[in-house]
This record gives C-alpha cells, sequence and structure tokens, in this order.
C-alpha cells in the first residue's frame, strides 16, 4: 500500500489518479494511523512552504514523516513536498521549520534578464545520477511539468539527482538512499511521469 499524504493539498487529487493509472494500492492518509502497514508514502504538494509544514504538524504528519524515513522504506516529495525535505525556505518571511531531513535552505528564482517567474510549463531534466532507480527508462532531456517559483538549494551536491536550467542551473530532483525527491510534477507529466511513479511503486515491492 502506498500512503498518499493529505494535509490540503491542492494537487492530491492529480497525483491520486496518477497512482491509480498505473495500478498501485493507495490510501489517502490525513493522520499518522492510516499510515500504518504502508510499503511508501507519497507526500505531494501546491502551494506555500508554511501552509503545508503547519497542517502537518497540526495532523501530526510532520513526525510521522520523519519517522517513516527512518524506517528506511521508499519516501516521495512532490513540489512543495520536496521542500520541506529541507530546513527552511525564504518563501514570504517563512517562519516554519521544514522536515530538515536535508541541509538547505528553499530560495525563489531570480527575476533578472526579464525570467518569468513563476516558471509554469515543460522544461527538460539532465539527469545526473544514471543509478537513480527513480529514473529508470527515463533519458536524460526528458521534458516535465513544473509549477513552481522557490525551490532547494542542498548543501550536499552529491544528493542530486537531475538538474534543470531555468535562468539558473538548480536541482530539479533529488535521492538519498530511501528518500527521492522531485521539484516537477510527475502527475502532470505525462508519459515521463507515469513511468517515474511506476519506478517508485516497484521500489515498495
Amino acid at each position: 500500500m502506498i500512503a498518499l499524504l493529505d494535509y490540503g493539498s491542492g494537487n492530491l487529487r492529480s497525483a491520486h489518479k496518477a497512482l491509480l493509472k498505473i495500478g498501485a494500492d493507495v490510501r489517502v492518509c490525513q493522520r499518522p494511523a492510516e499510515m500504518r502497514g504502508a510499503a511508501a508514502v507519497v507526500l505531494p504538494g501546491v502551494g506555500a512552504f508554511d501552509d503545508c509544514m503547519n497542517a502537518m504538524q497540526r495532523q501530526d504528519l510532520f513526525a510521522a514523516s520523519r519517522a517513516f524515513i527512518q524506517s528506511g522504506k521508499p519516501f516521495l516529495g512532490i513540489c512543495v513536498g520536496y521542500q520541506a525535505l529541507f530546513e527552511r525556505s525564504e518563501e514570504f518571511n517563512s517562519c516554519a521549520a521544514g522536515l530538515g531531513i536535508f541541509q538547505g535552505s528553499v530560495v525563489r528564482f531570480s527575476a533578472k534578464n526579464g525570467l518569468k517567474i513563476p516558471q509554469i510549463g515543460w522544461n527538460q531534466i539532465e539527469v545526473v545520477q544514471r543509478n537513480c532507480p527513480l529514473f529508470k527508462g527515463i533519458d536524460s532531456g526528458s521534458y516535465v511539468y513544473f509549477v513552481h517559483s522557490f525551490f532547494p538549494k542542498p548543501q550536499d551536491a552529491g544528493i542530486v539527482a537531475t538538474r534543470t536550467e531555468y535562468g539558473e542551473t538548480f536541482a530539479s530532483a533529488i535521492w538519498r538512499d530511501n528518500v527521492f525527491a522531485t521539484q516537477f510534477h510527475p502527475e502532470k507529466s505525462q508519459r515521463t511521469g507515469l513511468q517515474l511513479l511506476k519506478n517508485f511503486v516497484e521500489l515498495a515491492k
């Protein structure tokens, strides 16, 4: 069973539908008790960093997510769910603490050279870690779908799984041990995104 965490994120339905499409057994979870027995967890996200973290704290999903990651089972963060894995965010003078699984901050794109912010639409990924199981069967140069104004800057460059160029080069996906995360939305990235989700679900078997 894949636990899909529901803390009020706007893209929960899309993530749910995509996981069902690839044949995953999915349970939408609002409380830690509902995560019991999960083989893997997906933390989706659309919206503000603080809203995400505060909602997770209210629903006791903050500590439950940290505990699940420590169990060694596969964990996937998407968009704000990716940003949540870091220590802090610069978004709107954020005060909420992130999960702190990785060192680094979430920063905003620079508006220099007329760059349109947020980045909305299709962009390419450069696969940096070819051995990352999340990107099995996915070529470097593949297009995926982004909607974001902020992105994490990991202190450890070794966790970067893919890079993307949008005015500057940023880490569009990361991987360490059992933890995977993408700034892009696999549930909106058509065939490439479904392959990525299928790869993740395979890790839970």
